[in-house]
This record gives structure tokens, C-alpha cells and sequence, in this order.
């Protein structure tokens, strides 16, 4: 299983970001996929939840109305919308799959919300 992120960065309060993660190494379109986000010296945060076929998705209180956890299965990739990003969004951000009994984690991609 592998678990590859892209489009964290650098952006302003109020911007948007579109997050990415690539997955490979299993069916992708049979299992729930997560974002999580840690921010430094806090714990790993659940940010949002979206099943397998993309029918049901849920997020953090902290995110919600802001942002929009989707999927492309034909390229087994999730993707994090975040809108009008705050300070307190910056974090390093990470995909997650359930797989077999196993927590599988990619390498995360840092998101820096900062004037």
C-alpha cells in the first residue's frame, strides 16, 4: 500500500488549497479513505471521512463548510478542497486507509496559512 500527497503550500488567509493523494497497492474504490491534518505540537486531527464510493462523506466540526472531501476512482485519488483557509489550518496533512487491520499513511504534505 502506498499513499503519496501533493498540493500542500504556502497561502494566504483566506485562500484555497486543493489537496491530493494518490493511492496504489490495493482495490481503492472498495475502501473509506481519510484525511487527517497535525499541527505542531498537537495531536493527528481527523479532518474528513468519504466511503468507498464517495456517497457519504463527513468532517470535523472545524472544517465544515469549508471543506470538500471527494474521490476519483478511475485514479485512485482523494482529493481535500479547503476554502477561506485560516491561521490555525496550518498543519502537515495526511491520507489514511483501513487496510487489513493496518493504519497506511502517506508521507503528509504541509499547509501554511500565513499573511
Amino acid at each position: 500500500v502506498q499513499l503519496v500527497e501533493s498540493g500542500g503550500g504556502l497561502v494566504q488567509p483566506g485562500g484555497s488549497l486543493r489537496l491530493s493523494c494518490t493511492a496504489s497497492g490495493f482495490t481503492f474504490s472498495s475502501y473509506v479513505m481519510k484525511w487527517f491534518r497535525q499541527a505542531p505540537g498537537k495531536e493527528r486531527e481527523l479532518v474528513a471521512t468519504i466511503t468507498g464510493t464517495g456517497d457519504n462523506t463527513n468532517y470535523a466540526d472545524s472544517v465544515k463548510g469549508r471543506a470538500t472531501i471527494s474521490r476519483d476512482n478511475a485514479k485512485n485519488t482523494v482529493y481535500l478542497q479547503m476554502n477561506r483557509l485560516v491561521p490555525e489550518d496550518t498543519a502537515v496533512y495526511y491520507c489514511n486507509v483501513f487496510y487489513f487491520f493496518l493504519n497506511y499513511w502517506g508521507q503528509g504534505t504541509q499547509v501554511t496559512v500565513s499573511s
